[in-house]
């Protein structure tokens, strides 16, 4: 039973006997009572008043009970208040209008006390029921309409994942021709080098490798070489942005999920690591992968199982882990935003991808490379490039690295209305637009080689006072990134100013004696 103590009911009658018996009665069973005189004076009543229920006389002067009840039954806000009509009618007719107009009961006169209380009470009741059953339906209905916008943001999800499943296949041995090891340009040591460490891992086919490098250096590429040319080129070779899936679809997304997990999940579903079973998964910018799934793939590397989210097994997958950043993992560890250990058991290999200014005899390769390319799929003559515009471009700092040359050569040949791409031709980050061929390049104000000098001297001048400097401290003294300064480092201590001691993150350089 509802609650009705200290319900309020408001006793419209003209007699002032009558509302002092009703009173009387009432008060017995602790409602709070309150009384108007005439149907106006109620009806302005009710605003403030709000009563849970209306025990309204008939035969009044001015409004009658049938028009007082038409009137406040008129009002929205009133319309649920229960109205019980008193009169010393009893001829059918007057209850059946009572009725119409929208009483809920009748009680005629001369009052019986027992009656008076058994009417009110269960029309209190049933008021009550019914408004807590519409209290209780609306927030039945704003649960079901939650539940069905996330039913909809699950399946929008659900269809995304199987989207990328019908994607995901073997690829045919044109797709590995196209990503082998033989497709790398550079004539550079630094790339000899990466190229000889790459054919050794296509030997080492279950060590999980950490790739380094700037933006548009080429990580990815590195990540396919490496599956392709191995005993895994048969298997999927899935990519993953880190940076692309909301954190709270992480773990699904990559482990799956089985029926029922979450609202939405109407059937398993298998994450990428398990379509990637037999080959590799690439984790691009693995910097910025959650923190709490940072534990979950240090277990799936160590164990090499995962467990679907809202299941309690775990499934065996046969992957190789390729991961790639350009952000610097030893700040990220030393402000606690990347787990030392799963640094450490991710760079079971290390690449370190040099930037474009770091391997300037390359650039001329690669260029060649491009011009081929690009000419093809425009279906036109490979043009000359001249000397003054390799020498412009050799000159050039690549801030966005190979992406940013490729894309340079694009707009040059689009450019170019000639068998030759001149100086003119190239728009690099910092010149001015030209209008025409025969309009002057403008001359920065400070060279690049300019700032290299500058920053070389504050080295030295660190060393002198210090003895000894590491990456985190040349970025601090610099004002640079983590690339500029280990640029630098590297370029002094190729040019034998300094000496390189230890090695990754322990590295530190010292004068040279």
């Amino acid at each position: 039973m509802s609650d009705i103590r200290n319900s309020c009911i408001l006793i419209i009658d003209d007699t002032p006997k009558n509302i002092q018996v009703l009173g009387t009665i009432l008060k017995r069973e602790d409602y709070q009572i309150s009384f108007a005189q005439s149907g106006q004076q109620a009806v302005d009543m009710l605003p403030q008043l709000r009563p849970d229920l209306i025990l309204l006389d008939i035969m009044m002067p001015g409004l009658d009970g049938y028009e007082t009840c038409q009137l406040i039954k008129k009002d929205p806000l009133n319309a649920d208040i229960p109205i019980i009509f008193l009169s010393a009618l009893s001829e059918v007719e007057n209850k059946v209008k009572a009725f119409s107009v929208g009483g809920v009961d009748y009680v005629t006169k001369p009052f019986i006390s027992e009656e008076v209380l058994a009417r009110v009470e269960t029309h209190l009741q049933i008021s009550h029921l019914a408004r807590e059953l519409k209290e209780s339906n609306a927030a039945l209905q704003k649960t079901i309409n939650a539940l069905q916008r996330e039913k909809r943001k699950r399946e929008q999800t659900e269809k995304a994942l199987r989207s990328a499943d019908e994607r995901i296949s073997i690829l045919s041995e044109q797709e590995k021709e196209r990503w082998g090891i033989s497709n790398f340009m550079g004539k550079s040591r630094t790339m000899a080098k990466i190229i000889r460490d790459i054919r050794k891992l296509h030997k080492a086919d279950s060590s999980s490798v950490l790739v380094l490098g700037e933006s548009g250096t080429g990580k990815e590429l590195i990540a396919r070489a490496i599956h392709f040319g191995g005993k895994r080129a048969k298997g999927a070779f899935i990519p993953v942005n880190c940076c692309s899936i909301p954190a709270d679809l992480f773990e699904s997304t990559c482990f799956g999920h089985v029926q029922g997990a979450f609202t939405g999940a109407t059937s398993n579903r298998k994450g990428l690591f398990e379509c990637a079973d037999g080959g590799t998964i690439f984790l691009d910018e693995i910097g910025d992968m959650p923190y709490e799934m940072q534990a979950k793939l240090l277990r799936v590397l160590e164990d090499g199982e995962i467990t679907p989210v809202g299941s309690n097994k775990s499934k065996k997958v046969d992957i190789r882990i390729v991961a790639a950043t350009h952000a610097d993992i030893e700040d990220k560890i030393e402000e606690g935003r990347f787990r030392q250990d799963l640094y450490f058991r991710l760079s079971s290999f290390l690449i370190e991808l040099p930037a474009l200014r770091e391997r300037k005899e390359d650039i001329s390769l690669l260029v060649s490379h491009f011009l081929d390319t690009l000419c093809e799929k425009m279906g036109r003559k490979s043009p000359q490039i001249t000397p003054q515009a390799i020498q412009a471009l050799k000159d050039y700092s690549f801030p966005g690295n190979i992406r940013e040359l490729r894309n340079i050569v694009e707009n040059a040949l689009i450019r170019s209305e000639s068998e030759w791409i001149d100086q003119e031709d190239l728009i690099l980050r910092g010149s001015r637009k030209r209008s025409s061929k025969k309009a002057k390049r403008e001359v920065p104000e400070e060279s690049f080689s300019e700032t290299e000098d500058g920053d070389e001297k504050l080295i030295l001048e660190y060393l002198e006072k210090h003895g000894s400097i590491n990456n985190t401290q040349c970025r601090k003294l610099l004002e640079a990134d983590l690339n500029r300064a280990s640029y630098l480092l590297k370029k002094m201590a190729k040019e034998d100013v300094l000496v390189k001691e230890g090695e990754r993150r322990w590295t530190r350089y010292c004068l040279s004696s």
